[in-house]
Parts: C-alpha cells; structure tokens; sequence
C-alpha cells in the first residue's frame, strides 16, 4: 500500500541519510523504480509532475497502476506517491485521486500568498493522511514547463513556512532541473546550514539530483537533506540504453521490434541508475 511520505523523511533525518524521489513516465518508469526498491529494501518516492500526470491519462490512472504493481509485483517497502511542483489545484486533484503525498510549489508567489495557500494545502491534505511538500525560493532551470531562477532561499521564509506544519521543504541553495552547466557556482551550502538551524528537525529537499558530485551530495545530507529528487539522469540513462539497442541493429532482429525487447535494455538502466542513487543516498536497508 501507499504510505505518507513523513515517516521515511523523519526516520531519514534522524538517520542522516536520504531517500530518493525518482520521477515517474510510464509503466516500464514506475515496475523499475519499484523492483529497484524491492531489491534494495529501501523506501521510495514516486514524483508525477503535474505535465506527466496528463501524459499518463491523468492523476487517478497514475495512482490505480502504481497500486496495482505495489499488490501485483508485492511490494512491501515503504512507497509514497508524491505529486513533483504541483499547483494548488494540481495538489487538490492528486489528493482527490489517491495520491499519498502532495508537493504545493508556492514559491512563484509573495511569500504571504506562498503562506496562505501552503496552509490550506496542509488543513486538506493532513485531514487525510497525506503529506505535504512547500518551497520556498525557485529552483533554477526547466522541468516540465515549470522554470525557475534558481534564487537561493530566504533562510527567514523557509522558517515561515516550515512552523505551519508542513512535512518537507524545498528550498533553492543554487540547485537546477536538467543538466548543470559547466560554470555551475554549486550549492549554497552557508544557506543550507541556516535553513537547518532555523528549521530544526523539518526534512529538507533537494530538487535537481542530477550531476551534483557525490561530496556535495554527501554534505548536504548531512546538513539535513532528508529527499533528493532524481529524474533527468533516469531520462538520460533510458534514452542512452535505447540508442545503442536500435543502432546495434536488435530491432531487426528476430523481434526484436517487441516493445518488451525494444525498451528492456532503457528500463535496465533505469534500475541500475536508482540502484546507484539508492546506494549513494544511504537509503540501502532502511525499509
């Protein structure tokens, strides 16, 4: 069954490792971050941003098909579906849809607009068990139509935020979506440490886990980086696994134009690369 996200996120504080969010597409997306979990006996975080929420015929399909593989494949981690960015009205419809976790992204708003809305979220979402995510200061880059600056947070508004009871904040430190650029600054991590100490055992977020170096990795879990978001490497390697498959030729051979036999080798490098992640997190054995 789907849990809160809280639970993995607080005993992942506590711990001082991470727990990934990997985001999901499709079916093959969604069995392989599942298996990976099953095999690695670590807990998981399904992200749907609000765009591949409508690709896959909306937010109540994408919540029945990841039930159903969580029963079918028996899974017996623990497993949040979390929608990734979402609007107040995306939040409201992935509550409604049976997700397990919202993410209400405010953080294009003033920071009292930020505040009133991440407030009803809350009341709406923790009625039902369901936990939620708030950001405070953009994330740079683009995913999915949703741009941001990459504006590092206001250490006091995160604090703002974090005493209305929310489960997890993201708060941009100088993180992108994408692939980082080569003259990429880093991570802030004088901000972090002030977001840590003002905001105390809250589980923070970091959005953009992909190409951030391991040691950077490292430091910001253990300054309170409770969930690490990772999609475009999982993008990456899929595509990457795939061009090789069909300029080898398999395609034409036999049939090896099957579906099952064309995106086997992307979905293998899917659960290799949240393997990798999984291991780097620290989220291993923590099921």
């Amino acid at each position: 069954m789907l849990v809160s996200a809280k639970e993995m996120l607080d005993k992942a504080k506590a711990g001082h490792y991470a727990v990934g969010q990997f985001n999901i597409n499709n079916l093959e997306w969604t069995k392989a971050a599942l298996q990976t979990a099953q095999e690695c006996n670590s807990p998981i975080i399904l992200g749907v941003s609000e765009g591949a929420g409508k690709y896959m015929c909306g937010f109540k399909t994408v919540a029945a098909m990841v039930k159903a593989m969580i029963e079918t494949l028996n899974i017996t981690v623990p497993v949040a579906l979390h929608l990734d960015h979402g609007s107040y009205d995306g939040a409201l419809a992935c509550i409604d849809a049976g997700f397990s976790s919202v993410m209400f992204d405010g953080s294009h708003y003033g920071i009292d607009e930020n505040i009133e809305k991440t407030k009803e979220i809350i009341r709406i979402a923790h009625a039902q068990g369901i936990s939620v995510e708030a950001e405070v200061g953009a994330i740079g880059g683009e995913e999915d139509g949703v741009i941001g600056s990459g504006e590092v947070a206001d250490p006091a508004e995160c604090k703002m935020i974090a005493d209305l009871g929310v489960d997890m904040l993201a708060a941009g430190i100088g993180n992108i979506h994408g692939k980082y650029p080569a003259n990429w600054n880093g991570l802030n991590f004088d901000v972090l440490a002030k977001i840590q100490e003002l905001t105390g055992k809250m589980p923070l977020v970091l959005h953009g886990g992909t190409g951030i170096p391991e040691d950077m990795i490292k430091e910001a879990i253990s300054l309170g980086v409770s969930k690490i978001n990772v999609n475009t490497e999982c993008q990456l390697a899929f595509a990457d696994a795939t061009r090789k498959y069909i300029e080898a030729g398999k395609d034409l051979q036999g049939k090896g134009y099957d579906p099952r036999k064309l995106l086997a080798p992307g979905f293998d490098a899917i659960k290799a690369t949240i393997k990798e992640k999984m291991e780097l997190f620290g989220s291993v054995d923590k099921a």
